[in-house]
Order: structure tokens, then sequence, then C-alpha cells
């Protein structure tokens, strides 16, 4: 009975005009695995190359080890399907399945996620079911995938959601600034040498789970790039969203990304949190259920939005 239950599960969350399909890209260092999910019966078909946010997120936009699932690219990508839109979603590096082809701390940087989605783009190309690729990053991926976007002539449009326009080291500042003067005095002077290109090694303990030695290069390389300065790179269509309820990204970030370049398409999905659903509170305890919930679906107007866009 509990399989039959779980198989019957299973199935209802399979949409029911798309196809999926296992991908794998090959690169140097390792497989990275991803999936494409294909509109049944309107290809050739435009496709988003959907890039998750930092940390152990997943392409499901699930962060591992958590316990809390909320679905929230992988429901992107359903309802993206309905509407005739193909996605590509996948495991980053080091992450989930392609946690084979993640390098060593040491060794990561923040160009390796920007290159990979490059060669994402490369391999779509080459596909005759598509028409069209677009990069869609969300949250630490909007970075990736601005960045992307301006080195590979394959990618004909950009979607940023919910994408910081603020660099990463004022980010930093400005969280611990929140909790100590003194902490984002510390951390202006460790990001100053490491925006120079130089590692710190006095580091005072209560900042070295966030700048110990291994990690520091792969910081130097995320604080090369400013994503206002990135996303005015730009020369193809780009659109800007971002949840008013978001307590990850402020609305100020996307304003940012939108200010420095002006001919994006910009909007602010009302009642939208960072994981994409529906939330009238700025309430963390509220929000959480949303994090840890899957059965919440991704906001209407972001599925209108992204197709309108695409679809213009």
């Amino acid at each position: 009975m509990k399989k039959t239950i779980t198989l019957l599960l299973l199935l209802l969350t399979l949409p029911l005009h798309a196809a999926e399909e296992e991908i794998t890209l090959a690169t140097p260092t390792g497989n990275i695995y991803g999936k494409l999910l294909l509109p049944q019966g309107e290809q050739p078909c435009p496709v988003v190359l959907l890039i998750a946010g930092s940390g152990p997120t997943d392409m499901d936009g699930n962060t591992i080890g958590s316990g809390y699932n909320n679905n929230s690219l992988l429901y992107l990508a359903q309802e993206l399907a309905k509407e005739g839109i193909a996605t590509l979603r996948y495991d980053k590096r080091g992450i989930g399945k392609s946690a084979g082809a993640g390098a060593s701390e040491e060794e990561l940087r923040f160009e390796h996620y920007i290159d990979d989605a490059v060669l994402w783009c490369e391999l779509l190309a080459g596909d005759n079911r598509f028409t069209q690729i677009t990069i869609a990053g969300h949250s630490e991926g909007s970075l990736i995938g601005m960045v992307a976007s301006s080195k590979s002539d394959k990618v004909k449009s950009y979607i940023s959601i919910a994408g910081s326009g603020t660099p990463a080291y004022a980010l930093i500042e400005e969280q611990l600034g929140n909790q100590s003067p003194a902490l984002q005095a510390e951390a202006e002077r460790i990001n100053n040498c490491l925006r120079r290109g130089e590692t710190v090694d006095d580091i005072p303990p209560y900042l070295k789970a966030l700048y110990r030695k291994s990690v520091q290069p792969y910081l130097i390389s995320w604080f090369r790039y400013d994503p206002a300065q990135e996303i005015a790179k730009l020369k193809i269509p780009v659109l800007i969203l971002q949840g008013d309820k978001d307590i990850q990204v402020s609305t100020r970030e996307a304003q940012k990304l939108f200010m420095a370049r002006m001919l994006s398409s910009y909007y602010i999905i009302e009642n939208m949190n960072h994981v994409l659903k529906h939330c009238e509170s700025d309430n963390m305890l509220t929000q959480l259920e949303t994090y840890k919930n899957p059965s919440f679906p991704v906001k209407p107007e972001l599925i209108e939005r992204i197709t309108r866009f695409i679809k213009q």
C-alpha cells in the first residue's frame, strides 16, 4: 500500500504536457548533470537555462542537507513547459549529482560556474529542437548568468530573478555592519586586500569561517564582479524580476540593476518571496513554511512575465 501511494504521488508531480530527459555536460574535472524539460508537441521551441543560487542549492531549487525542499526551480520549469518553453536546469559543479565535478575549495573559482553556463549554452545551441536560448539566473545565479550571457553569442536574452545589484564584498560588509560596526570595519580591511588579489593571514577567530584561507582564492575571483557593471554590458534583451516579500534580497537590489541598464524590462512582483512563492508577510517564521513545504506553487505572475518576455 505504501509503495502504491508513493508511486501515485510521483505521477501527480510529473507535468502532463512535458517530457523530461537527463543531460550531461562533460568538463575537464568531471561531468555536470542536468535535466531538460520539453513541452510536448511544441518543437522547435525556445529554451531557458536555469541557474540556481548560492550554496548547496540543487537543480530543483532545494538546499541539500537542510531538509527544506521547496522545488521552486522544478515548478518554474514545469510551468514554463505548459507555455511551450523548454528548460534546462542542472546541479552546479560540486552540488548534488555533479558533486564529482567539483574542484577542491582551494581550486574553485567563480569563473568555473560562468564557464559551465557558457558550455551549457553551446550544447543547447547545437540542438535543433530549440529556436533561441535565454539564461535565467536566480539569486547568485543571476550574476553567473549575466556574465555568461556576455561571453556567449548563443544567448539571445537574459533574465535576473532575485539577483543582487551590489558586489558580494559590499553585501558582506553591510550584513556584518548590521551586527557590529567593528565587524564591518574588520571585513572592509580583509575585503580590501582580497580585492587587490592578496590573501590574508591574520583573520580573527570570529571571521575564520567566512574568510578561511582555503576559500580566499574563490572570494578574490567573486569580488571582481560588480552586478551593475556586468548587466550594463549586455546588448541583448534583459528582464529583471524581484519579489517584494523577499527577505534575502531586497527590491533595492533589483532597482540597482535596472538603473545600470534602464532599457531592461523591470517588474516587482507583489507578495513573492525569495523561493518564488506567494507570501504576504516579511516575518521569517511565516516565510519559513514556504521554504520547506513543496506544496506551494510558484507565483503565476512570475510565469506570465517570463513567458511574455521570451515570446515577445
